[in-house]
């Protein structure tokens, strides 16, 4: 049986890939929009989100350009301390629901409200 694409891929493309898609969602943009501005399908922007098509300078340039991010974040190599924590919160993110459920959240009041949902999601797991 073959092995997934997936699993063949290198992890920086992978993490190039989550933050691509990450950018993207918070930028509220969907990858047909993103595909047509770098001028490739949305099946292609699916592959470099999961790492599975590295992606060429060139594009990476164009893509950096169009969700308004400079090259390097897309790396994350700034501070490298810090860079395995963007990557969890990237894959967190990436979870469906977790940037709307994010948005959500941010628009409550803080105190009561906030914790009263965060005990309410805690909750859940346990079902």
């Amino acid at each position: 049986m073959a092995r997934k694409p997936e699993t063949l891929a290198d992890p920086i493309d992978i993490a190039v890939g989550a933050r691509i898609r990450l950018l993207r969602k918070v930028r509220g943009m969907s990858q047909q929009a993103l595909a047509e501005a770098a001028g490739v399908t949305f099946q292609q922007i699916q592959k470099y989100e999961r790492g599975a098509n590295r992606v060429s300078a060139s594009m990476l340039s164009r893509i950096a350009a169009t969700l308004q991010a400079p090259v390097s974040e897309m790396f994350g190599e700034v501070n490298p301390a810090a860079s395995g924590a963007i990557d969890e919160v990237a894959a967190l993110l990436a979870e469906p629901g977790a940037l709307e459920l994010l948005k959500a959240y941010s628009l409550l009041p803080r105190g009561a409200p906030r914790a009263t949902l965060v005990e309410f999601v805690r909750s859940l797991k346990a079902v």
